[in-house]
């Protein structure tokens, strides 16, 4: 059989890219950078030591640090272990110029935030009605779970009376 060497492939797509190229590092990035170097340095770390434990060199280790490249959600697991944290550690403690600057980024690429009231307006959301929730499982006596229970409605206000103000 012979091949007809004259045809040419079809053109290649241009990628396409998803963000947009920012000249400085994204906020975020430089946040869990940070707080990546806060607890390998608590924990008395090299960049080395900690790259060896991740299997990277200490050089991506410091672009992780700086915020120059992102850290993908596998590798943010990997830190996690090796540096004995909960993932959402590294995002704790953030500045608010910190999340202005994110706010900032995301309404010049048309994206904009719910507002955070929004957020707080559901009650079962908020780490209040967890923490309430957990204390109440935690008693043993169902009869002293019961009068809490009976207790709390009788101080709330009926669900169709108008809350008017706290």
């Amino acid at each position: 059989m012979a091949q007809n060497l004259n045809t040419v492939p079809p053109p290649r797509k241009a990628p396409v890219r998803r963000r947009p190229k920012l000249d400085r590092p994204n906020p975020i990035d430089v946040h869990v950078g940070a707080r990546v170097r806060l607890r390998r340095t608590l924990l008395g770390l090299s960049q080395e030591k900690l790259g060896e434990a991740i299997g990277l060199t200490f050089q991506q280790v410091q672009k992780y640090e700086r915020g120059a490249n992102r850290i993908g959600a596998s590798r943010l697991w990997e830190l996690s272990g090796v540096l004995d944290v909960p993932v959402q550690f590294f995002f704790g403690e953030m500045s608010q110029d910190t999340v202005a600057a994110m706010r900032q980024i995301q309404q010049s690429h048309g994206l904009v935030p719910p507002p955070a009231a929004a957020f707080e307006a559901e009650p079962m959301a908020r780490r209040e009605t967890l923490e309430l929730v957990r204390a109440y499982y935690r008693i043993t006596d169902s009869a002293v779970r019961r009068r809490l229970f009976e207790l709390a409605k009788s101080l709330a206000p009926a669900e169709d009376e108008d809350t008017g103000s706290n």
